[in-house]
């Protein structure tokens, strides 16, 4: 830090703490120097540093913070010209020194680098919060305040948190931005109060220009945290700071939440990341194969296996990204292809887990009832198209849906044989990238079978 951004800091704290706290115990602090993370400050008694850390250190460590991100400690030493006596220093303080870590206090949460608009997958499960984390993240003057992100989990509500804190670093870093859990704005709320830093605590946060505060659902039923985080959000929007609050549901949704609460949250943009479909989950299957090129350049994927993934495994995308992430590096260990039957060897027991207790019976019956046909219609040995075309879309369904095998699955329409059934899930394959009829059917069946 050089000495013009001492004086900008100086200006700051003159503004929060008043001048006559500024004149007394800002004013005399002499900036030294900045090395290995620790801020270095002279002063004229050990009495002053005492009191300035006690009382200031922490606002003092967070806004010095903003102007220089390294900065982790600072250390109040005595001058050395001082001719003043120095007073007891209290406890694990050293050779007239005052230091403060700023972890103890510094509310914000790092941030997961790979959490960036570019490794977002846009479906239309999530494309309108993807649309409206984007307006936030472009700054400028609030046009929905607060923005709350409710989904599942593993949809990509910490993701669009952790992009708009990465895009407002790097497009405003003249802005303060604050991105932390509710967990860790309880445990910094009570900190203060034990440590009778409430005052800091409000200077803080009420100072920032984005407050992102991740599973807010964490402080229901916590009175006293709810408290103090109804008076911030009410401070911040008074002074047109942007918000944006995350949850595992809706805010009307969240038990033992305050109604004054649920009310203020309500009053911006609410936005539902909805559970992944077929498509944006091979998508984003298809966006890691394609950063994992990089790293196994000589792996061969075999056609048809991103495709079985996206259909077998939809309970959330950190599943989905995990089992792909493990099915790399096993084929990589064995230096073999990744075919549909090593997949299925490497993530038996993932495949299992996603198993959606679906039988083949249950699928007859929505298939037909779907059509408008009779399931023995469906079965028998009738031709025709009205009744073929269901039919094979029941075998695609078994085939994505079951761990039966396709003799099993010819055997329960009617005795056919397994190439019957490889024709018509292979029809039926090319028919959902040709008919958008045949392709919304079958998003339709699955999710009637999977709820």
């Amino acid at each position: 830090m050089t000495q013009e951004q001492w004086g900008q800091l100086k200006k700051k704290l003159q503004q929060s703490v008043g001048q006559s706290n500024f004149r007394n115990w800002i004013e005399p602090l002499e900036f030294s120097s900045v090395s290995d993370g620790v801020a270095t400050f002279h002063v004229p008694t050990t009495f002053l540093g005492n009191y300035v850390s006690q009382h200031f250190g922490d606002l003092i460590l967070y806004q010095m913070s903003s102007l220089v991100p390294h900065v982790r400690r600072i250390t109040f030493q005595v001058a050395a010209n001082s001719a003043a006596r120095p007073t007891r220093a209290p406890k694990n303080a050293t050779a007239g020194a005052i230091s403060m870590q700023i972890d103890s206090f510094l509310p914000a949460a790092p941030l997961d680098e790979r959490f960036s608009f570019d490794t977002f997958v846009v479906g239309k499960p999530n494309e309108l919060a993807h649309a409206a984390a984007r307006r936030v993240a472009e700054g400028g003057p609030t046009t929905f305040n607060p923005l709350f992100l409710y989904g599942g989990v593993g949809l990509g509500k910490t993701h669009l948190m952790h992009a708009i804190a990465w895009e407002l670093k790097t497009s405003h870093p003249e802005l303060n931005v604050v991105y932390l859990s509710a967990e860790q704005f309880m445990y910094r709320f009570v900190q203060a109060l034990r440590d009778r830093k409430m005052m800091d605590f409000k200077e803080v946060f009420r100072s920032v220009d984005v407050l992102m505060v991740d599973d807010v659902q964490f402080i229901a039923g916590k009175d006293s945290t709810q408290e103090e985080f109804f008076h911030t959000f009410n401070a911040l929007v008074d002074q047109n700071r942007q918000i944006v609050i995350s949850a595992d549901r809706a805010p009307g949704e969240i038990a033992n939440l305050e109604e004054r609460i649920k009310s203020r949250l309500q009053c911006g943009l609410v936005v539902d990341l909805h559970p992944t479909d077929y498509e944006l989950r091979l998508g984003i299957l298809q966006s890691k194969v394609e950063r994992y090129r990089q790293q196994y350049p000589d792996l061969v994927l075999n056609d048809g296996v991103l495709e079985f993934l996206a259909h077998r495994i939809s309970t959330n995308v950190r599943a989905l990204e995990g089992a792909l992430t493990r099915l790399f590096a096993f084929a990589s260990l064995v230096r073999q292809p990744i075919t549909h039957e090593l997949t299925q060897d490497c993530l038996a027991d993932v495949l299992r887990a996603s198993e959606r207790k679906v039988s083949v019976e249950e699928i007859q019956r929505k298939v037909s009832d779907h059509y408008n046909i009779r399931l023995s219609d469906m079965i028998g040995p009738k031709r025709t198209r009205c009744y073929a075309r269901p039919r094979q879309v029941a075998m695609y369904l078994c085939k994505q849906m079951t761990s039966r095998s396709l003799p099993e699955i010819g055997r329960r329409f009617g005795g056919r044989d397994h190439t019957t059934v490889m024709h018509g899930v292979k029809r039926i394959e090319e028919l959902r990238v040709q008919d958008a009829q045949i392709a919304d059917d079958l998003e339709l069946l699955r999710r009637t079978l999977e709820g």
